[in-house]
């Protein structure tokens, strides 16, 4: 596997051709709808447009993501971009941690200091990992792949050729959003590999094994599904149109900074733990460098095509036999679902569950800490296992 650094360098012509696509923005008319109701509100869109346009410092934030070690690499012909922090003690543990949508690999900036140097948080040095943290195919730096079929399974196949290449024959993994789907597709395909599996968020397609042959749906696993079903039909019309008609949506997005803004800073708005005031949980800045990402790498419309792929490949397990590496689950108050520990333990060993006293959808972002906590108590005794 060839491997070279990395080191974001956006040109010149390209920031100023945003600044100016921005304020030469046509903005649609407001409807006398209560602000956010209808998606996100033109006020504040306007006002985090003019903070783009004269006042956010790309280059500041480029700095920023350039502290992290960055690298490119040629994995069974896909280009993958990663990071791969080294962790301070005496045995890291490996741990592959894949963002989602939308989101990038800079929703870990603060999660990667409390994996990699616990001991410069108050805690044990002995539970320091390395991370990898690759960009999903099609997102930020790693190519979008030149064929279709490239659901969270074949992501999956990719990580693990991708730690070998790095030398770890055997890891663990953590995800939420289309991260989590790819570390359960780890744990379902690889099992020779991944050790254990930790999850804040339930891939929406999954489906365990139902019917006859199993345990009826308790009451908790049927008013689950009746909220998902109801959420998905008031909040879920994003996904429907990444998963049926992406190249659609992209024409638009990949033209329109202010589109591609709104698009994505509503749902760190209505997916976060943040009671309506979204710069109470994310500021500007870090709004704006994650969708930069996405505008400067024009990938917001390759990055939609992993909801075609997962809709073409869901995550059902009717018949299937258990995941046999074990799960921790962080429940997180404000995620989009909540289901049951019952209903993920229809096919999956979960050993670790907490109820979360704070965030929402962005865990990495919003509680670092807590979400830290949990993900090295879970592969503390299996880091015990391998020493």
């Amino acid at each position: 596997m060839q491997i070279e650094p990395f080191q974001i360098a956006i040109p010149d012509h390209d920031i100023d051709d945003l600044r100016q696509r921005i304020r030469a923005s046509r903005w649609a008319p407001a409807t006398p709808s209560p602000a956010w109701q209808q998606g996100a509100d033109p006020a504040w869109l306007r006002e985090l447009a003019d903070y783009w346009a004269t006042h956010f410092d790309w280059r500041a934030a480029e700095r920023k993501l350039n502290q992290q070690p960055q690298f490119l690499a040629d994995v069974d012909g896909q280009r993958v971009h990663f990071v791969h922090r080294r962790g301070n003690g005496l045995s890291p543990y490996p741990l592959v941690v894949t963002h989602g949508w939308p989101g990038s690999f800079f929703e870990f900036h603060l999660l990667l200091d409390q994996l990699c140097d616990p001991g410069s948080f108050g805690a044990d040095p002995a539970d320091a990992f390395d991370v990898v943290v690759p960009s999903l195919p099609g997102f930020a730096f790693s190519a979008a792949p030149a064929q279709g079929g490239t659901s969270s399974f074949q992501v999956a196949d990719l990580w693990v050729s991708l730690m070998r290449g790095l030398g770890y024959e055997r890891f663990g993994a953590q995800g939420g959003d289309i991260g989590a789907g790819v570390s359960v597709a780890l744990a379902a395909r690889h099992p020779q590999a991944v050790e254990g599996i930790h999850l804040n968020f339930l891939p929406s397609s999954y489906e365990p094994a139902i019917g006859a042959a199993q345990q009826p749906l308790t009451a908790a696993e049927e008013n689950f599904l009746r909220e998902k079903a109801e959420w998905a039909l008031l909040e879920g019309g994003y996904a429907h149109m990444h998963s049926t008609k992406p190249q659609t949506l992209a024409a638009s997005l990949n033209d329109s900074p202010i589109g591609l803004a709104a698009w994505i800073a509503e749902k760190f708005r209505a997916w976060s733990d943040c009671d309506g005031e979204i710069e109470r949980v994310f500021s500007k800045d870090d709004l704006l460098t994650n969708i930069s990402l996405y505008w400067h790498t024009q990938t917001i419309g390759t990055s939609m095509q992993m909801y075609w792929e997962n809709r073409l490949q869901p995550m059902r397990f009717a018949g299937a036999p258990r995941v046999v590496p074990p799960v921790g689950f962080a429940h997180f108050p404000k995620e989009l679902s909540h289901p049951p520990r019952s209903w993920i333990e229809r096919t999956f060993d979960v050993v670790q569950w907490t109820d979360m006293p704070g965030g929402g959808h962005f865990a990495a972002m919003e509680k670092p800490g807590l979400l830290a906590t949990e993900i090295r108590r879970f592969f503390r005794p299996l880091r015990a296992q391998k020493s």
